[in-house]
């Protein structure tokens, strides 16, 4: 990957551990100056750590993706420090419980759609101005098999991920006419907290770990990625 990113400006939610950490990481190393989001503080400065390592710049943004106000004003703060967004990469979400569809408990409903699918929408609509004063603004979400092949028991996050994968080709659509770039990432299996949740009994060092698929969803972000609308998978 010789192409970089100086200068621009990154966003990636879910930035205190795994797949989102690792990213950060990469469009650090890159040369992106990285706002980084999660709920938790310690996660976060612990990215901050990598990125400076790798030699990048981060700054932190602590908020919840279930707080609709936090969401609505990632928008106006980037726009006062920095005037625009080169590369949003949405990767932050939540699994739920695995259950029955007939099973499935109001309260955690209404997490899994509030962070896989209202937060997409919500950065959708508070990032597209930003993206859109960019040179070549890049759009990347993190989506899995499920959205495609349900299973049983995934009712919940298989649902609310093949939301936001049509919310998200549909957005890209609106904007082909645009220097905006907007795609879907697959990473396959990844060696995430939220993967031994669900597979308990998988020996983690058979799954890949999140470095391993961090530079391919990095190619997404740059200037050179032509790609609309696309799933690439891993």
């Amino acid at each position: 990957m010789t192409e970089r990113l100086e200068g621009c400006i990154a966003l990636v939610t879910g930035a205190s551990r795994g797949i989102g950490a690792a990213v950060a990481v990469e469009l650090g190393r890159l040369g992106a100056q990285v706002v980084l989001t999660a709920r938790t503080q310690g996660g976060l400065e612990e990215t901050d750590d990598a990125v400076r390592a790798a030699g990048g710049q981060a700054s932190l943004l602590p908020l919840d993706l279930r707080e609709a106000d936090q969401i609505d004003a990632i928008g106006p703060t980037l726009f006062q420090r920095f005037g625009r967004l080169d590369v949003l990469v949405h990767n932050a979400a939540v699994l739920g419980k695995l259950t029955p569809a007939s099973h499935i408990m109001n309260d955690d409903w209404t997490n899994v759609v509030g962070v896989n699918l209202t937060a997409s929408l919500r950065l959708i609509r508070t990032c597209e101005p930003l993206l859109r004063r960019a040179p070549a603004g890049r759009a990347v979400f993190v989506t899995d098999a499920v959205a495609r092949q349900p299973h049983a028991y995934w009712g919940a996050i298989g649902a609310t991920k093949a939301a936001m994968e049509h919310l998200v080709l549909s957005w890209a659509q609106e904007l082909e006419t645009t220097p905006v770039r907007v795609n879907l990432f697959d990473p396959g299996r990844v060696r995430t907290r939220m993967r031994s949740a669900a597979f308990p009994g998988e020996d983690p060092a058979t799954v890949p770990t999140p470095d391993t698929v961090a530079p391919a969803l990095a190619l997404l972000c740059l200037p050179a990625e032509g790609r609309n609308g696309a799933l690439v998978k891993v």
